[in-house]
């Protein structure tokens, strides 16, 4: 993949991720439960900010942006706070998905900046109450 597929494929993701915490914010309550709300704030915000830098770095290299859709569903349930919490884990076990393929495809300060990306969405699945899972590839180490 080369890199300029790769920050589309980063930008993609984060559209549809905004759009998703988006929703998520609407199923939180900054009474009831201020923690998540809070938390889903500061994350929609950062994948806002994420979403908005990677338009500009594509634009920058000539390139024009992918899109966003007109739509996007949420990966699960969100009746309870619980079932937001496992879902913007979900979101952000995706992300790490897709910032690391954006590690694989770059090189120098892209890619020290993409490893940010990967380590803020790992501390971020486990803020949500998602569980802790290795890096691709370490379980082949001798």
């Amino acid at each position: 993949m080369s890199t300029v597929e790769a920050l589309q494929q980063t930008l993609a993701a984060e559209h549809a991720v905004v759009h998703v915490y988006g929703t998520l914010g609407a199923a939180t309550s900054l009474s009831a439960t201020p923690e998540l709300y809070e938390r889903i704030s500061l994350a929609w915000a950062a994948h806002r900010d994420r979403r908005d830098a990677l338009e500009v770095e594509l634009r920058d290299l000539g390139e024009e942006p992918v899109g966003t859709r007109v739509a996007y569903d949420a990966p699960g349930p969100l009746g309870t706070p619980e079932q937001v919490s496992a879902t913007a884990a979900l979101l952000e076990q995706r992300c790490a998905t897709t910032y690391a393929a954006l590690v694989a495809a770059t090189s120098g300060p892209r890619r020290r900046a993409a490893v940010e990306l990967l380590t803020d969405a790992a501390v971020a699945v486990l803020g949500f109450g998602g569980a802790a899972e290795p890096l691709p590839g370490l379980d082949q180490q001798a």
